[in-house]
């Protein structure tokens, strides 16, 4: 099986601007995957940057692309026949820890005002880590033949 990276490039920016809070219907497994990989890429892109400049850069984009990997997730969980509701187990923890990441590496001085939330992170990293065990489990179930109470089957986009 060949790997265009253009091609998967494209079907990212694609989710990003034409399906950017979609939750609807279903995405095949190969096109899911596609997502989460040109995903990674570019946080790791990003980490790297961060790393040189100091501002929450990765917590941004965590927050940017948190409903196209939201909708991606729910649509991947409803073609294996599973609620796409499922996809906040994971989400919320996500949200919360970018949320308090970002703000805590954009106040400097006022670091004293967001110290309270510091103890959650470890508990939200669990409470993240067991759902995100989970979710990759359903991910990587075949999806259902033929129509599911989601919609008809999908055909592969990349």
């Amino acid at each position: 099986m060949e790997f265009d990276v253009n091609k998967a490039i494209q079907y990212f920016q694609s989710v990003v601007t034409e399906h950017y809070a979609d939750f609807n219907g279903r995405v095949p497994r190969k096109d899911y995957w596609t997502y989460v990989a040109v995903y990674f890429v570019i946080a790791i892109g990003v980490s790297v940057v961060e790393r040189i400049v100091g501002l929450g850069l990765l917590s941004l984009l965590q927050l940017a692309l948190l409903l196209p990997s939201a909708g991606m997730t729910a649509r991947r969980l409803q073609d294996t026949g599973k609620s796409g509701s499922l996809v906040w187990l994971l989400m919320i923890p996500v949200l919360i820890t970018s949320l308090v990441s970002f703000l805590l590496a954009m106040t400097f001085g006022l670091f004293g005002l967001l110290i309270m939330f510091i103890p959650l992170f470890p508990v939200l990293g669990l409470v993240g880590l067991i759902a995100a065990v989970y979710l990759i489990y359903l991910c990587v179930q075949p999806g259902t033949q033929g129509s599911n109470p989601y919609g008809p089957e999908p055909a592969p986009a990349t």
